[in-house]
C-alpha cells in the first residue's frame, strides 16, 4: 500500500487548528505510551518526533495522510497526558490544549475517530481509564490501541486482550512497531472510521441550557 503524508502545521492554541481540511483521526495517550513511535511506523516515514524524554510535546501536530485506495484524512498528535516537563502547571496547559481540540472538532464532526493508546504492560492506569471516561463523556468516537506489544508472551497477550475489553467494554487493536504486528489492523480500523458518517454532536447538558 503506497502512503503519502506531509506534514500540516503545529498549534500552540485553537488559533492554530485548521479550519479546513478532511476528516480527522486523533491519537492521544499517556506520555511515555510511544504515539510518536507508532504514527511514524503507520505512514512509513519519520514526521513526528521522538523523545526519550516523556512529555516534551507540548503542541498539536497535523499531518496529512493519503493511503492508496482510501480517503484522504488528517492524523493528529495530541499531547501526552499523564506526565509533563515542567509539572503541574504544564500538565494543565496540556489539558487545556487537548480539551480545546476536542471541543473544536467533536462539535463540528470533524473527528472521526479518537485512538487512545495504552501501554499493553499496564493496562487499567487510573489516568488511562480517566481519559477514557472523559472522552466518552464529551462524545468523542473513542477506541483503544495497545502499545508495546512484543514486551508481553503469548499468555500475557491472552489476558491483556481479555482485560482490555473488560476495562474498555470494547475490543482493542494491539500493536508491536518492532515487530509490525498490528499496523494492517490498525489501517483497517482507520478506513472504517472514514466510512462511517460522523457522530452527532453531545447533548448540551441541562445546566448549560
Amino acid at each position: 500500500m503506497k502512503i503519502t503524508v506531509e506534514f500540516v502545521t503545529s498549534a500552540a492554541g485553537p488559533e492554530g487548528f485548521p479550519r479546513e481540511g478532511p476528516p480527522e483521526v486523533a491519537m492521544v495517550g499517556r506520555s511515555n505510551v510511544g504515539k510518536s513511535t507508532l504514527i511514524n511506523a503507520l505512514v512509513r516515514k519519520s514526521v513526528a518526533r521522538t523523545s526519550a524524554a516523556p512529555g516534551k510535546t507540548r503542541l498539536v501536530n497535523f499531518f496529512r495522510v493519503k493511503a492508496e485506495g482510501r480517503p484522504e484524512f488528517l492524523l493528529v498528535d495530541l499531547p501526552g497526558y499523564g506526565y509533563a516537563r515542567g509539572g503541574e502547571s504544564a500538565a494543565r496547559e496540556f489539558g487545556a490544549l487537548t480539551g480545546a481540540y476536542f471541543a473544536s472538532r467533536v462539535s463540528t464532526g470533524r473527528l472521526v475517530g479518537a485512538l487512545q493508546l495504552v501501554d499493553a504492560r499496564h493496562p487499567g492506569l487510573p489516568s488511562d481509564r480517566h481519559a477514557w471516561a472523559w472522552l466518552a463523556e464529551i462524545g468523542a468516537p473513542r477506541h483503544v490501541v495497545a502499545t508495546k506489544l512484543d514486551k508481553l508472551t503469548r499468555a500475557e497477550r491472552s489476558r491483556l486482550i481479555r482485560e482490555l475489553a473488560t476495562i474498555h467494554e470494547a475490543p482493542a487493536v494491539l500493536v508491536s512497531v518492532p515487530a509490525g504486528e498490528g499496523l494492517n489492523e490498525l489501517w483497517t480500523l482507520i478506513a472504517r472510521l472514514l466510512k462511517q458518517p460522523p457522530p452527532p454532536p453531545p447533548e448540551p447538558s441541562p445546566a448549560s441550557r
